[in-house]
């Protein structure tokens, strides 16, 4: 069936623009937007849904640039049906809920996720990316997950099934994370409180929290996250590179590499998705050229390109401010 055609008991929306639902507020409209509101909701809809209309689960857009010409799908973003989180012997969230919420309700409970404290986003997304910082991963934690097929069909998956490596996992093209269950060290919550505010304090002196951006743009090319220690390594960083290459601040229309911090991607006003991506891959290009890497992308970029229109010229910025 077509979507239109399928009940629904949550909603379903036709030409829905995207760009108010992504962190860089860019993209143009997805053929559908469906938010179920609740599992059986989600399966009855895949069940019904005709096998060829391609279809794209999504978080809170925190990690995401959606293209000027719109996604030719049915997107599914998962809302208040899908954001529990059950604390026990383990440790049970929907995909919906925040990463920081999770944090902080495990913290009280004394179990330790302060890690997820700073992520942006949601769960499901961060099972998807393996996110980590700090020296954690969602790998380190994750026991396993609970996703619907294209069928409609609901599968429990062990986390070893997903083959989590730094900033990706291997799940069926369409398939829906709806839960994940953690494991979690037990701690003073009065103690990991006060280290989640130390983290929060160092991203904040550190990180452009208030512009709109899709947290860290580039993987980075040492393969692995900031451990947030005193020896902690910064030569094959991400944002290292970049700086090396004389990208910090750089400009093009309105897209921007931040100057508080080089591998941040940032809309500073008015920009297209097509700006933000073309800065992103001059970026690749003049690493390329200055160091030998080729960066890959952190953030998802997906969807069609809108109309095709001279770009405004990159503009450099040497006398950027530094805070790393």
């Amino acid at each position: 069936m077509t979507p239109d055609m399928i009940p629904v008991r949550g909603t379903l929306s036709a030409q829905k623009p995207l760009d108010s639902l992504t962190w860089l507020r860019v993209g143009g409209p997805a053929d559908w937007l469906f938010q179920p509101a609740d599992e059986a909701d989600l399966s009855d809809f895949l069940a019904a849904l005709d096998p060829d209309i391609a279809v794209f689960p999504m978080g809170v857009g925190s990690n995401l640039i959606v293209r000027d010409g719109g996604l030719r799908a049915v997107v599914i973003r998962l809302g208040r049906g899908f954001n529990s989180i059950e604390i026990g012997e383990t440790i049970t969230a929907g995909a919906a809920a925040l990463d920081a919420h999770v944090a902080r309700k495990a913290a009280d409970a004394g179990r330790d996720l302060t890690f997820l404290r700073t992520i942006p986003g949601s769960i499901g997304g961060a099972v998807r990316m393996n996110a980590g910082c700090y020296g954690s991963y969602i790998a380190d934690h994750l026991i396993d997950i609970v996703a619907i097929d294209r069928q409609g069909q609901r599968h429990v998956i062990p986390a070893a099934d997903l083959n989590l490596a730094y900033r990706q996992s291997e799940l069926p093209e369409g398939m829906v994370i709806i839960q994940a269950r953690f494991t979690a060290a037990q701690a003073e919550a009065e103690r990991l409180h006060a280290r989640m505010e130390d983290q929060l304090a160092k991203r904040d002196a550190t990180q452009p929290t208030k512009e709109r951006s899709a947290g860290s743009t580039f993987r980075n090319p040492a393969g692995f996250s900031s451990t947030g220690q005193a020896d902690d390594r910064h030569d094959l960083k991400a944002w290292k590179v970049i700086e090396d290459a004389g990208l910090r601040g750089a400009r093009l229309g309105g897209a921007q590499m931040s100057p508080m911090h080089p591998n941040f991607l940032i809309n500073a006003g008015g920009a297209t998705a097509r700006e933000l991506e073309a800065l992103g891959e001059e970026v690749r290009k003049r690493v390329l050229q200055a160091r030998g890497i080729s960066l890959q992308w952190e953030i998802r970029r997906v969807g069609e390109a809108g109309p095709d229109a001279a770009l405004p010229q990159l503009v450099l910025n040497s006398g950027a401010e530094k805070t790393e």
